[in-house]
């Protein structure tokens, strides 16, 4: 076994499960020998569409994978609260005390084809990346052969999110041909909504929550790092967002003749985003932070002991500054994020016009760390803009209520949903680390928080006492959402291997 990698910071002692090993080399053995076969699975899946709003096709997949997983000893029931499907699945362990449960999505995002380099879904398999020229393979020809870990499978919800589904299935096959018993009562949930925004998903949740009861949930969604090493991701952002909109004159003004005298909504409404925030990004809003929960030593050893990818994000990305005063990007997205995603008025280039507009509208996108509530910051930006002058409205102003109000600004929020952090430090997640350490010997990255955000407050309302674990295992450059989705074989292969220590180990 090669010796651990010492966390760089502020050490946190993790040691290997003794016979993890055991388990990943019979996934090993199993998959060397049965790899077409696996891939050959994947690409059945892959074949069917799954855009999550056409719930035909969901029907479609969810028969597919409940059969799939009858034949490793899975009991399953497709439920739904009016959405898509979800499918509850268990495979219970004589003798078992622990119940170790997985979370997958098997829906997608629309496609537009005509951006694919080959049709969405029929899977195709290539020597690397369609931007870096890859070759298309024979399918026939490449799984009867040796199959090289570098190539990738192109098609919708390769990286996001069905690979799980195969990946665990295969393990538990290495595991019955090998005589290794599961440690623990196996509990899947797989959802057929989660592109869409799980707009049933909290129903669910509550009418079946007993059959969910677990010691762990695995919430396998998510690209990985991007040094390709293993990595478990203990929180999420929460998120929230605004619409701002500024008024000025009823109709369209000369600026020539009215320019230094009536007021331009596009000022007006640049000011006020831009006294958000610093240049550095350092937020200005007073009452932003009530209730912020501090990073704890833990979480900032954590950070320490990861790669630093930040020179090359800003060499790969062409970016001459970050912002956070040298902080890197693992620290960043620790905290609360203000960002302004769009900017609606008058007109540049061919439409430029010596204009002074009527209104003008901002989109604005706020990440939120844990103990921010979406109605907290809802609170603080609206204090915030009534201290610039600015009365608020969420409806269209009148011409009555502009001309009583020196500034005027239409605020319509969204919805949004809190941040999740999970103690990393906690038995549930010592032992989960453990586990995987003992794979090899190499130290398990361990990111407090993913800058994306995940209905996991859900989960965490509806299970309060369950330890929730973030399970990356597609690869960080995988396209999810984009054309030309892909996984990486060799990223397929490490998720078989992982999950079958986690369900050989986790019960012991």
């Amino acid at each position: 076994m090669k010796k651990l990698v010492p966390f760089a910071a502020a050490a946190l002692a993790f040691a290997p499960f003794a016979h993890a090993d055991d388990a990943s080399d019979a996934a090993r053995a199993y998959r060397q020998a049965n790899e077409a076969r696996i891939i050959g699975d994947f690409m059945s899946l892959l074949s069917m569409p799954n855009v999550a709003t056409n719930k035909a096709d969901m029907e479609v997949n969810a028969e597919w994978i409940t059969a799939y997983l009858a034949s490793r000893g899975f009991a399953s029931e497709t439920v739904s609260a009016g959405g898509a499907p979800y499918i509850i699945a268990e495979r219970k362990v004589p003798g078992a005390t622990k119940t170790l449960l997985i979370y997958a999505h098997f829906d997608g995002q629309p496609v537009q084809e005509e951006e694919w380099a080959s049709p969405p879904f029929t899977p195709t398999l290539r020597d690397g990346m369609v931007v870096n020229g890859a070759k298309t393979l024979d399918m026939q020809e490449a799984l009867a052969g040796a199959i090289d870990p570098e190539w990738r499978l192109y098609a919708r919800s390769a990286g996001d999110d069905k690979a799980p589904i195969i990946a665990v299935a295969a393990a538990l096959d290495a595991l019955d041909k090998a005589g290794i018993p599961p440690s623990a009562n196996i509990k899947l949930l797989l959802d057929g909504e989660e592109e869409q925004g799980n707009p049933t998903l909290e129903a669910v949740l509550a009418a079946h929550k007993d059959k969910l009861a677990a010691d762990i949930l695995l919430f396998c969604d998510g690209p990985m790092h991007q040094s390709r090493q293993r990595q478990l991701v203990f929180g999420v952002r929460g998120t929230t967002e605004v619409q701002i909109t500024t008024y000025g004159a009823e109709r369209p003004l000369h600026s020539g003749h009215y320019g230094s005298w009536a007021p331009s909504p596009i000022s007006d409404l640049s000011r006020l985003v831009a006294s958000m925030s610093k240049e550095d990004g350092t937020l200005t809003v007073k009452g932003l932070d009530k209730g912020l929960r501090p990073v704890t030593k833990a979480e900032k050893a954590a950070i320490a002991a990861m790669p630093n990818i930040d020179e090359k994000l800003k060499a790969d990305l062409a970016l001459g500054r970050t912002l956070g005063n040298g902080q890197r990007v693992e620290e960043s997205v620790m905290k609360p994020a203000l960002i302004v995603t769009g900017f609606n008025a008058g007109g540049t280039g061919d439409r430029a016009s010596n204009t002074v507009v009527p209104r003008a509208t901002a989109a604005i996108n706020l990440r939120l760390a844990p103990g921010q509530t979406p109605e907290s910051v809802r609170e603080a930006i609206d204090n915030h803009i009534r201290a610039q002058g600015f009365f608020l409205t969420e409806e269209e102003p009148t011409a009555d209520v502009r001309r009583a109000h020196a500034k005027v600004a239409k605020v319509q929020w969204g919805s949004g949903y809190p941040a999740f952090r999970t103690d990393l430090d906690s038995p549930a997640t010592r032992k989960l680390i453990g586990l995987l350490d003992g794979i090899d010997g190499e130290a398990t990255l361990l990111t407090p928080t993913m800058g994306g955000s995940l209905p996991i407050h859900m989960f965490s309302t509806a299970m309060p006492t369950t330890p929730i674990v973030i399970l990356p295992v597609a690869n960080h450059d995988n396209n999810q959402h984009g054309e030309n989705e892909n996984m990486r074989i060799q990223n397929l292969w490490d998720a078989i291997e992982i999950y079958a220590t986690v369900i050989a180990g986790y019960g012991k």
